[in-house]
């Protein structure tokens, strides 16, 4: 059972709110707050679609591109004396080369949130 929606590359929560009586759920993994409700399944899905849809328009209207959503995959370059120092380490600990950097991107982002006075690492904590 998901309470997740996809369309074109997004993802959109769907949350039920007992005091309104209603559906409700915002785009995901994206920095832009979009938001979105309905009264039925049938209506939240819709919704969803045509927030999705009004985004993609908009940005195409004001000639900037569309965030693309956080998948929590992406591609580095550390250079080949680098990848094979880093893959020695991982093996050292066990750890798959993935986990290490991971590891690491984590320290960093938990070091910079400290320095920056950002204290909503519990996001980050979760993805570990």
């Amino acid at each position: 059972m998901s309470n997740q929606l996809s369309y074109k590359g997004y993802f959109g929560s769907v949350e039920f709110s007992a005091e309104d009586n209603c559906l409700h759920g915002k785009i995901l993994a994206i920095d832009s707050l979009i938001l979105y409700s309905g009264e039925s399944v049938a209506e939240i899905k819709e919704a969803f679609l045509e927030s999705v849809d009004d985004y993609l328009a908009d940005c195409a209207k004001r000639g900037v591109p569309p965030e693309k959503a956080y998948t929590g995959s992406f591609n580095i370059r550390t250079g080949a004396e680098l990848h094979r120092r880093a893959a020695v380490v991982a093996k050292r600990r066990g750890q798959s080369l993935n986990e290490l950097v991971k590891r690491g991107v984590l320290a960093e982002v938990l070091r910079e949130e400290q320095l920056a006075g950002d204290y909503r690492s519990s996001e980050s904590s979760a993805a570990a």
